[in-house]
């Protein structure tokens, strides 16, 4: 039987997120759907699942985006047909933060702050901690605990994070929210003399 996809979802997709999405990607040696960026996502889970099945590697990194849109947005409803899908295995999410407040939330196992250190508190758009345990505000957010995705890691405005997770800088904060659930998973096991390896 043929192993499942191994994805990560990412809950924005501004072109600053897909920038950094991408930049991550290619540091880690995985693969970013960048056809389902978008502000809001456009891409039908009828066209996106065949994109992911077909990457030739791991993680696949998927970004959704509501755009605002309170409730279950377009972005989401396809991020649940994506974690649905019996050929696709979603290790972990990103749960980005934005200006919304007690509209969205969700539950986060951890957050990163803007720098780069985890906490236990949820985090601003800015990746400043705020009053939350274990709880985050966000944009696109609303529907991941109704999923079934084993870890989920909170962080700032992807991309941005006050300047300190820009694209240019190889997206730092972003690249330790995809390893720490890669780790999480399992996909990243410790190598000789301390290097990181993939699996």
């Amino acid at each position: 039987m043929e192993r499942k996809k191994r994805v990560i979802i990412v809950t924005d997709g501004d072109e600053y997120a897909r920038k950094a999405v991408e930049s991550v990607a290619k540091q880690i040696g995985g693969r970013c759907i960048s056809a389902s960026s978008g502000n809001p996502s456009k891409i039908t889970a009828h066209e996106l699942i065949p994109m992911i099945l077909s990457a030739p590697s791991e993680p696949v990194l998927v970004m959704f985006d509501d755009s605002g849109f309170i409730g279950e947005g377009p972005g989401e409803s396809i991020m649940k047909e994506i974690v649905a899908n019996k050929q696709i295995e979603v290790i972990g999410a990103i749960a980005v933060a934005a200006k919304s407040r007690k509209l969205e939330w969700t539950h986060v196992n951890v957050c990163i702050d803007r720098d780069g250190e985890l906490t236990a508190y949820g985090v601003d758009k800015f990746g400043v901690p705020e009053f939350d345990i274990g709880i985050m505000n966000g944009d696109t957010v609303y529907s991941l605990d109704s999923m079934d995705i084993p870890f989920i890691v909170g962080i700032g405005d992807i991309g941005k994070i006050s300047l300190r997770d820009r694209a240019e800088k190889g997206a730092p904060l972003t690249r330790k929210a995809v390893e720490l659930i890669m780790e999480r998973s399992g996909m990243i096991n410790g190598g000789d003399e301390g290097k990181t390896t993939y699996s």
